[in-house]
Order: structure tokens, then sequence, then C-alpha cells
């Protein structure tokens, strides 16, 4: 067992080994060595160090991907040769893709590879993808169901039970596509299911797990007329059914943001029905933490020996990768869509609804109504340094372009309803919050305090100024206009269902609440205010009166209404969002104290303030 010296310490440091040989030994990959090759020399599962570690080696396997382009030059060049002149076309990835569920060494997702280690589309992914463009046009054509009309595509495809001996095999080839060089886009990624159903209690457990994916490549696509056919009306069509699946996402988690590929020249997607430019400020939305060194990978010290963390482990020298993901906003979406249906519906037909709209795994695979992508996403503004440097510089920002869409599993008599629900409900998601990390709280500075961060929070802005986003001056008119939206979502919700009618002025009480618990439902014990005050040291009114010295404990933010992170994770009850001449404050079991403390001072100490919810 390798010894590590604390800060100060003596030296003798030896940093644990990503790899199954320690020492001397070590494996050194080529530095055209496929995923492949690091995956051989993985180390032992039960290492001390294994989740770190684990995200070393998939770092310095994505360092090493810039080096695949001759061998995906060569295999682009032979899909142009095979598939012939004319019969290949590019197509781009606007975020990220993820196409092959392969489970690999602890527990790693990983997109199809192909046999020497290179990213891949597989062939029969894409005549899947055309295939079943195929069927749900003649579906949609013809009034017909899945089971009629998948004999339809017979003459294209090919079918074993088709009646006529030329209709048995397919009459178009499909090739495996392969990233073009220079863009192959191997990347660490993360995904992290917060929220999930315990029964019928909502669990909260932050649950990192990493994965590969690929951001943003090109793929070349090539297909060809089988031998025997020479009809190219055959090609034709296929190829618009094959170009038309791929824009409406392929491979896994396509409501989320994943797989989406472009055409060029393509215009907005049919499926399309909302879309808002947006901007967030303060703290980011972050795609995991990154290594500063993947060779080094833990801290040191000013003696250079390595820091330790108070259970003596060494500490990843790691920094937060700040990224737009569209994922963010879906699960944003879906929080806030729960938390409202908990108010009005039943348990069971909250986890019905929510399963139906935003897709689930469990207790069986449902796709989702509704699909999130993000255009434009980028980094407008880094973060701040955590040394002195970054104290006086901008706070982090993000810019992109939400749209959301219908997915092929959305019934055409719900669209309508469908579209209803998801304004109103984003138009509150913007103005009860931010996204990402520090979502809870408005972006404000701390560069008054002598260690960073120097900024906390985030806001998030529409980029928008037409009569939907624009709002009014006082909180009264605020109050009238975020309830009209909340009206509109019931409503549409209550079509959802069939035509029910949602009684918003008796809420349900959800779960138990007293000091310590509470649900995260806007229920009978929820309120949620507009208000307007002075600020303070840097704060809101809002978040001023929520950090002020009489709702602490001991000097201390109380942990049953700021949240907490010692002695276990507790999110805060409380949501502020500032939108500049006030703030609309979300507060969960808010009929007892602290919260209910909490929100009398709002009140007392207001400018301003208006009642939202309850009605």
């Amino acid at each position: 067992m390798p010894t590590y010296g604390t800060s100060g310490g003596g030296g003798g440091e030896k940093p644990p080994s990503p790899w199954l040989i320690d020492g001397s030994s070590e494996p050194r990959p080529h530095q055209t060595a496929s995923f492949v090759e690091y995956l051989r020399w993985m180390r032992s599962p039960d290492h001390e160090y294994k989740d770190p570690t684990k995200v070393q080696i998939l770092q310095k396997a994505e360092e090493g991907a810039k080096h695949y382009d001759n061998r995906l030059e060569q295999l682009n060049k032979r899909t142009k040769l095979l598939a012939g002149e004319g019969n290949s076309f590019p197509v781009k990835c606007a975020w990220r893709i993820r196409v092959g569920g392969h489970r690999g060494p602890e527990s790693i997702l990983l997109p199809a590879f192909d046999a020497l280690g290179m990213p891949y589309i597989p062939s029969s992914t894409l005549r899947g993808v055309a295939r079943t463009q195929a069927i749900r046009d003649i579906m949609a054509k013809d009034k017909l169901s899945w089971k009629e009309a998948e004999k339809r595509v017979a003459p294209w495809f090919g079918s074993l039970e088709a009646a006529k001996p030329g209709d048995r095999a397919g009459k178009v080839v499909f090739f495996d596509a392969y990233p073009i060089p220079g863009q192959v886009g191997l990347a660490v990624d993360m995904a992290n299911n917060i929220w999930s159903w315990d029964g019928n209690s909502l669990k909260y457990s932050p649950n990192p797990n990493v994965f590969f994916s690929l951001k943003e490549p090109t793929f070349l696509i090539g297909v060809r007329l089988a031998s025997g056919c020479n009809d190219t009306k055959v090609l034709n069509q296929v190829t618009q059914w094959l170009k038309k699946g791929l824009q409406a996402g392929i491979g896994s988690q396509v409501n989320t943001g994943y797989g989406e590929l472009m055409l060029a020249g393509a215009g907005k997607p049919e499926d399309e029905f909302f879309r808002v430019g947006f901007t967030l400020k303060g703290q980011l939305i972050h795609g995991g933490q990154k290594f500063v060194k993947s060779s080094q990978p833990y801290e040191k010290d000013y003696n250079g020996h390595f820091k330790t963390d108070r259970n003596g482990k060494l500490k990843p020298d790691t920094r937060p990768d700040a990224e737009v993901r569209p994922v963010a906003f879906k699960s944003m979406l879906r929080y806030w869509f729960r938390a409202f249906a908990l108010g009005v519906l039943s348990l069971e037909e909250v986890k019905k609804w929510e399963r139906q709209l935003f897709g689930a795994i469990n207790p069986s695979k449902t796709l989702g109504w509704v699909r999130f992508e993000i255009l434009d996403g980028k980094v407008t503004q880094k973060e701040p340094e955590p040394k002195e440097e970054g104290r006086n510089r901008l706070c982090g920002a993000q810019k992109g372009v939400l749209t959301i869409a219908y997915s092929g599993e959305a019934p055409a008599s719900q669209h309508k309803s469908l579209k209803k629900l998801f304004e109103a409900l984003t138009w509150m998601m913007f103005h009860l919050g931010g996204i990402g990390q520090g979502a809870r709280r408005p972006c404000y500075s701390r560069n008054n305090r002598d260690r960073a961060p120097w900024w906390r929070g985030s806001t998030l802005y529409p980029e928008k100024g037409d009569e939907f986003w624009k709002l009014p001056d006082s909180p009264q008119e605020f109050q009238e206009l975020f309830q009209q939206r909340l009206g509109g979502f019931y409503a549409a919700l209550g079509e959802l269902k069939g035509g029910s009618t949602i009684n918003r002025k008796k809420p349900n009480k959800v779960g138990t609440v007293n000091a310590s618990t509470w649900t995260e439902a806007v229920d009978a014990n929820c309120c949620i205010l507009v208000c307007s005050g002075n600020e303070k040291s840097n704060k809101p009114y809002a978040l001023a009166v929520l950090h002020s010295d009489d709702l602490k404990v001991g000097g201390n933010y109380d942990g049953n209404l700021c949240g907490k992170v010692s002695g276990g994770v507790k999110p805060s009850p409380v949501w502020i969002a500032d939108l500049g001449k006030y703030q609309v404050v979300t507060v969960f079991g808010a009929t007892q104290d602290p919260r209910k403390k909490f929100v009398q001072n709002l009140k007392d100490k207001a400018k301003s303030h208006a009642q939202i919810w309850p009605f």
C-alpha cells in the first residue's frame, strides 16, 4: 500500500496508479491507441482510489482520441468508395450522441466501438432509424397501426413474411458511419440522477456516474442499392426516411438532448413547438469535474507534498467543467412539474404523468412525449479562478437557445395541451430560480469575503422581449401574471387527463411537515411570495432576510432553512429568484418553523409583497 505525505509533512509520496500494473512496468499506450487499449490495463475494481482513477483513465483516453485522425480518414474514404458517387452525406450532432449500450468495467457505460476501438454508428442502427421512420410516416399518412404499417415497409427494407419473393430481402445497403477526422468528439460524460421515487416518497441522493459519449461530432453516412436492384427511387425514398429519422435523434436519451443529427440546409424541425434564448450567470451548469492534469491528478501543497482530506485520503485536483447541457433544463422542468402536480394530483397520477411526459427506465422503459434540445450553447464567461486573482473577475456566464419538441411517442391529439402545459411550465421555471449548480439562490457577489468562491447562486434570464416574457413593474402585478400562468398549467394538465378539472383552491397536503421534514411540493404547506425590499451585503432583499442573524442557529445557517452538506446532504426548502425589481420566493413546508418564521420576516420587512401561492 503506498504512503502519502500530509500538508507540511515528509516526502516519500507516491500517487495511486490508475493501471492494473503498478511501478516501472506501468503501460504506456501509443498515442494512436483506441479506448480498448486503456480498458485492457484498467486497475482492479477494489482499489482504494477506484473512483478518481476511473475518471483519470477516461480523461487519458479522451485526450488520446485526438490522434484517431489517420484511421478515421481511411474509414471515411472506404465509405465513399463503397457507397459510390453521390451516395454519402455528412450529418452534424448539435451536442452529444451516444449510440450503443454496452456496460464496461466499473459499470462504465460505453458507446459503440468497432473491433479496433473506433467510435461509430453501426449500419444496423442506421437501418433501424430509416425503417422506424418509414413505419411512423406510413402510420401517420394512412392512419394505420404499427403492426399494419410494419408490413408496408417490406418493399424497401424486406420481410420474411412478405407476399412477393422480391420483397423478402432489403433493397438498400447501409454502411457503418464514422466521425469525420478532426471532429471525433470522444468525451467524458456524466449522469447524476439526483431525485428518484422510493415508493411514495421522493429520495434526494446525488449519484454521479461517468461514461463516454461523443461531443459535437460530424459523421459521414453512406448508403447504396443492394445488388439486383437498380431502382433509384427506392434509394431516394430510403435516404429521405433516414435523414428524417436522424434529425429526430438516435441512440440513447434522445429526449434529453442527445443524438439529434442536423443536415446541411435543414431548417427548424417540424415537431418543435417552443423555443427561447437564455443567459445564465453565476454558478454554471457543470458536466462534471476534470483533473487539471490527468498525469498528476492529486493536489500538492507548496512543499510538493500531497494534500489529504479529513479521512486521510488524497485530494483530487479537479475543476468543474462548465457545459450548457439540455439535460439540466429537462431535469429542472421535471422538478417543477412534479412539485406543482403533487399539490393537485394523487401520488400515483404524478408518477404516471412524470414518466409519460419526461420518460423513464423504471418500472419499464418509456421514451416520453417531449424532447429538449439546446442550440448554440456555449460558455461566454468562465467562472473566476478560486484564487486571489479571481476575486474581482466577472461571474461565469452561459448562453443558448432552449427548444422543446414533441417526440415520436406523443399522440397528435395531445399536442395542443402539451404545448400549453410546457409554455406555462417553462415560463414559471425561468421565474422561480436558476439552473445548474446554485439554482436555489440568485447570483450574488462574495468578493468582500476572504476566500473563494467569489460568486454564489445562478440567475436565469430569457432573451426575449415579446409580450409573453415581459414582466410588470410591481409585485402585485407579477402575482396576477404568475397566477395566470399557473392557471394555464393546471388547465392543460386537466386536458391531458381527459378534460378533468383541477381544483387549485383546495390543494393536497403531501407527506409529514415538521421542523426537519417537508416535501418539495407546491401543496397546502407551501408558500410562494413575490416581494421587494432593501439589498444588504451584495444580496437581494429576500436572500438577505434568509441569511439574517435572527434566523441562524448558534451563529450558523439553519440546515432546515438553508440546507446543509455535513452530516448528510439536505437541500434547502427555499428557492429565491431575483427578477430585478422584486424576488420570487418559494418555501416548502412553510407552515412550520423555521420556514414559517422566515416567511413572516419576509412579509414584515418588505417594502411590498404579494402572495402567489396558496391562491
